[in-house]
């Protein structure tokens, strides 16, 4: 039980976090008010809504609970009041959206499994549910999806799912997998962004080399 509360709080705080730089990045754009929660709401929820549209989950987290909804709407309206203060508190969110995307990739791998498919399934839905906000984000924005251009942001995801799912089938305790996941999925977030890790891009020229760094 504590493990889920936990766990749920977490989710929270990282939705709330992806609903401010979704604002932000509607700011970027010069969106109306209204692009800047429909942003907010999309970067925040569009991950776990698309996963539970794939795999027939109904009703839908953010309808059941519409409260969340309006929390993340909320915070993506509150952003504009405080975006001049966000250029100081910029390490702050790079650090909760490490740790919002392990947690999102843990949660998209537990839910999925507790729906009765396949472990490679969940690990699949975990990463969509840890990046795929971002990914509709950056299309609704006109621009080329982040994860897409180097940044080694799904690989993170998709290994954090992976090892939660691991982890689960050799029975070790729920609290534990929790634990390990959540340190390794936020500390290699983080060191790649230290030391600016990424996974090399296919640049195709006639006549040259494909693969860039």
């Amino acid at each position: 039980m504590l493990e889920i509360k936990f766990i749920s709080l977490l989710w929270l705080i990282g939705i709330i976090a992806e609903a401010m730089t979704g604002a932000l990045s509607a700011g970027k754009k010069q969106m109306d008010l209204f692009g800047v929660v429909i942003i907010g709401c999309t970067t925040a929820i569009g991950g776990g809504t698309l996963r539970d549209i794939l795999l027939g989950n109904y009703p839908l987290i953010w309808i059941e609970n519409v409260h969340y909804l309006i929390a993340i709407a909320l915070a993506s309206l509150l952003t504009v009041l405080i975006a001049p203060l966000m250029r100081y508190l910029s390490k702050l969110f790079l650090a909760i959206d490490a740790l919002g995307l392990a947690v999102f990739s843990i949660i998209g791998a537990q839910k999925t499994l507790m729906l009765g498919f396949s472990p490679v399934v969940a690990v699949v839905m975990g990463l969509v549910t840890g990046v795929f906000g971002g990914v509709i984000r950056d299309i609704l924005c006109n621009q080329v999806p982040l994860i897409f251009k180097k940044e080694l942001y799904a690989l993170v995801s998709l290994l954090t799912a992976g090892l939660y799912i691991g982890l689960k089938s050799c029975e070790i305790a729920e609290w534990i997998n929790l634990t390990v996941c959540l340190s390794f999925g936020f500390s290699f977030r983080m060191l790649a962004i230290i030391f600016q890790w990424g996974i090399p891009k296919f640049n195709y020229q006639y006549g040259q080399d494909g693969l860039s760094r």
